[in-house]
Order: structure tokens, then sequence, then C-alpha cells
């Protein structure tokens, strides 16, 4: 009798996960279909099983190549560049001109949805300019929610204009600063201080959706200390108390360790490209 209670414990936790699975993914394919700013979606049944990350699909029977659709005013990538953005399974792609929709349906077409954000792969396949990431993207739901323990008063509530907070931005790298996105937050600033100065901030940028784009930075003689755990959980404890589904995007494995640890799943991911204007003229006519 206990070995049946045990198996039936074990196979109601599984469907609660895979519930809070589905979940994730919906709201997170919505916002991105918000963000392409066309009409669009996510035409696989694919879903994620688990809270390490999503389902990636294998073998002959593997979905291939995104949906493409025309938009210049795509939010999926930079100005005048293609997006492609996968989630659990399935992939959309947003173009700037039907010109580069067409380079993109015919080089994507047979490509592994798995596969369609590795710079490598879709290099080998397609006339590129420029890259930008892949950049994986992770989601949190209050329940999976594991806030960092740390000593009362550790972490501090200022505004992101706060003279404090600018001290640590312009103390950044450019490309350490564009990573974090902490210029952006629309939400208070959490820090964590080293005296009076701030060595560590986080904070979120509202986006679409009741989506909540968590941001973080953390002066470079300051890490290692796992003060951006401290500081993005108190963002996200925020952004859980608004009601507002936290997204974490990003490249650096140490940043998504972090994200990890505080129990975001990893639905998919983004790539950035820009295309050779000449290929793009080869369409044309």
């Amino acid at each position: 009798m206990a070995a049946d209670t045990s198996d039936a414990d074990t196979a109601a936790d599984t469907d609660a996960d895979a519930m809070t699975g589905r979940a994730l993914l919906i709201r997170a394919r919505g916002l991105w279909e918000t963000l392409a700013d066309a009409p669009v979606s996510f035409t696989s049944p694919s879903e994620p099983t688990g809270p390490a990350g999503a389902t990636e699909a294998s073998g002959p029977t593997s979905p291939t190549g995104p949906t493409v659709v025309v938009s210049p005013t795509s939010a999926l990538c930079p100005p005048s560049w293609a997006g492609i953005v996968v989630l659990g399974g399935a992939a959309i792609a947003t173009a700037p001109t039907e010109s580069a929709a067409q380079v993109l349906r015919r080089a994507l077409a047979s490509v592994p949805v798995a596969s369609l954000t590795r710079p490598e792969i879709v290099e080998a396949v397609l006339p590129v300019a420029d890259v930008l990431g892949p950049a994986t993207l992770a989601y949190l739901s209050s329940a999976e929610f594991r806030p960092a323990s740390h000593p009362q008063g550790a972490v501090e509530t200022l505004t992101s204009a706060d003279p404090y907070v600018q001290g640590l931005l312009r103390s950044a790298e450019p490309g350490d600063l564009a990573e974090s996105g902490m210029e952006e937050i629309t939400s208070p600033a959490f820090v964590v201080r080293a005296g009076t100065d701030v060595v560590a901030a986080a904070g979120y940028r509202a986006w679409p959706g009741e989506t909540a784009h968590v941001c973080v930075l953390t002066h470079p003689r300051w890490r290692d200390r796992r003060l951006a755990r401290h500081t993005s959980s108190a963002a996200v404890a925020h952004a859980l108390t608004a009601g507002l589904l936290p997204q974490w995007r990003a490249r650096p494995p140490a940043s998504r360790r972090v994200a990890r640890s505080l129990g975001f799943r990893e639905l998919g991911s983004q790539l950035s490209i820009r295309l050779e204007v000449d290929a793009l003229d080869g369409t044309r006519g």
C-alpha cells in the first residue's frame, strides 16, 4: 500500500509540473506573438515536460522551420533585422520585408526547430551579415519560486534614478550595461551596498502581456558572491506580488545559473540576424 501511495504522489507531482509548464508556455508564446506585431502563432503542440527546460523533439519526425511573417515593426529583433524565437518545440520568425521573408522561408524550411537559434546552423543556410544571440528564454511561476535567503536589510529598495544606482550603471562596461538592461527598468531597483556604494542591483522592465523582464547588474569586483541572486530574488518577488510573469533572457552561463537557482524554467531561445543586402536584392524582380 505504501508503494501505491508513493506512486500516486509521484504521478500527481508529474501532472502538476506538466500543468505549470503548459501555463507558462501559453503565456510566453502569447507574449512573443504580441511582440511580433503581425498575425503569427506558434503552431506546434509540443510542450515542456520538466523544470529544467523545454522538450526538444528529435529524430525524423522533428518539426522543422519557423512560421515566418513580414513585420517591419517587430520587437523580436532590432529594426531591419530578422528575429527567430523558439518556444516549446515551435518557432516563429519575423522579417523586415517580403524579400527577406522569402529568403528565410526557403532557407529554414528544413532546419529542425531545435536548431533554429544556433548561429552556426543558421549561418550555414542563410547569407548572414551579423548575429545577436542566442539568448535563453526562461519563465517562473509563483509556485516554483525559490527565493534567495539573505540577512534582514541586506537588500534595499531604491528608485532607478537614485544617484547610487546611477553610480553603479556608470561604473559598468558598456557591453555589460547593455546586456543587463538596467537602464530600462520600470520597477524599483533592489540593491546591495558595500558601505554607501551600490555594488549590485536588479529590477524589471514592464513588457506586454503583464510580463516583467528581469534585469540584473553586479559590479565586476563584486561578482561570484551570490549578490545577483539576492537582488534578482527581490525583484522577482516584487513582480510576482504584482501578478506579473517574470521573464529571464540571458546569454552568459552564469546568468542562466542564477535564474535556474530561483526556479525559472528555460522554455526556449531567441536569435536575431541581419541578412546580407545583396542576397535580398537577388530575390526581387
